[in-house]
């Protein structure tokens, strides 16, 4: 499967994601600049915006990516089904943008919060998520200072209802606790998906936990997160 890598002005885990999509068998990662408009003429079987600091969050994190030319044509795609993956700046992106619902605001302490978290799986009917188990607990790490997820209460409300959430934050036994949440977001919210389940957000970094050498507890998780898009998606012609 082709899957295209978009890259903005200040992306820095593109290279990131490119090597560790390398490492799945099946997976051919393309580097897409984010002015190409030839996205939609590839045979690409997903989609996935990296993190960084796209156009360096000015106005607002992922505002200015989300009107960039390949922006629009990811939109079309996400609408005929593709895979759309956003991580941490690709999920402020992805929301800026209106493919997925609420708000990613200043954490809670004001600061850049970067550590090694768990995150609860709560969904798998998502092509990222399908080759996990409900209630599955991973280790990821996060590297954000905007990953506060904010809805309206009654919005929020309706999300949980929805089933759109897609990861949270948990203690290692799998409690989504207080103390287990890093930025202050709402229910402990690290992940949420469009109500077509093809797209997903998420703030931790699965490229960032694909060798068992680099996490702390010796699991890759992250290489399970990204390899799920071989058990769902088809590649389909845009």
């Amino acid at each position: 499967m082709r899957v295209a890598v978009i890259r903005f002005p200040g992306s820095n885990c593109d290279l990131d994601m490119m090597a560790a999509l390398r490492m799945i068998k099946g997976v051919e990662p393309d580097l897409v600049w984010h002015e190409d408009v030839s996205l939609g003429r590839e045979d690409y079987g997903a989609v996935i915006l990296p993190g960084g600091f796209a156009f360096a969050d000015r106005l607002r994190a992922g505002a200015i990516a989300a009107n960039s030319p390949a922006m629009a044509t990811v939109k079309r795609l996400a609408d005929r089904g593709l895979p759309v993956l956003g991580v941490c700046n690709g999920f402020q992106i992805l929301v800026e943008s209106g493919l997925l619902p609420g708000a990613l605001l200043r954490n809670s302490t004001l600061k850049f919060v970067c550590k090694w978290t768990h995150v609860r799986v709560e969904n798998t009917r998502t092509p990222f998520t399908s080759g996990l188990r409900e209630g599955q607990v991973l280790s990821m790490p996060i590297a954000h200072g905007e990953g506060r997820f904010f809805l309206p209460h009654a919005e929020l409300a309706q999300l949980e209802r929805d089933g759109l959430v897609a990861f949270r934050y948990c203690d290692a036994s799998g409690r989504p606790t207080l103390s287990s949440n890093p930025t202050g977001t709402l229910h402990n919210i690290a992940g949420v998906c469009n109500k077509a389940g093809n797209v997903v957000g998420l703030m931790p970094h699965p490229e960032r936990a694909v060798e068992a050498l680099l996490s702390p507890l010796g699991h890759p998780d992250g290489a399970v997160v990204l390899s799920s898009i071989l058990v769902k998606s088809g590649g389909r012609r845009a």
